[in-house]
């Protein structure tokens, strides 16, 4: 599952807003939620949402990271109880769910460069598969090569 709006659910407390003042020549505005791009907004909101989640996150079967949300089930109504009382909790709190973003029931999923499938966690194969493909150098020479080579390409 996919909590819409993430971090801007956050809302500043005054002294927060004094330091997040912008200056434009239309005028002088203020944050009243927390922006995306401040160093610790991510963070603050996974605290956020782990306290909502404690006893799901402790018995392992649900996986946040920020805004993503899975839930690992071995079987069926496992996993429709799972969802339910997850559903209730996000429902409580008031957070939504994207539902062009979710995907229910599958047995395994990509997600963050992994592959999660029951109670399992693994790494996606296709991230990797670049990495293992490209030619293993040898010798000094061929390393600073590649990368000149890169250096080269990145200042163009």
């Amino acid at each position: 599952m996919y909590a819409l709006r993430g971090v801007h659910r956050n809302v500043l407390i005054p002294k927060a807003k004094k330091l997040l003042i912008i200056i434009t020549h239309c005028g002088i505005y203020e944050y009243l939620r927390m922006p995306f791009g401040i160093k610790n907004a991510p963070s603050h909101y996974q605290r956020m949402i782990n306290t909502i989640f404690p006893t799901e996150l402790s018995e392992g079967w649900l996986i946040i990271y920020i805004d993503d949300i899975i839930i690992c089930s071995d079987t069926w109504p496992l996993h429709l109880e799972r969802l339910s009382r997850v559903l209730d909790k996000v429902s409580g709190v008031n957070i939504k769910i994207s539902l062009k973003k979710c995907n229910f029931g599958f047995e395994e999923i990509k997600a963050l460069g992994h592959i999660v499938s029951g109670l399992s966690l693994g790494i996606d194969k296709n991230k990797v598969a670049e990495v293992l493909l490209k030619p293993i150098h040898k010798n000094k020479k061929d390393m600073m090569y590649v990368s000149a080579r890169k250096i080269a390409e990145t200042e163009c």
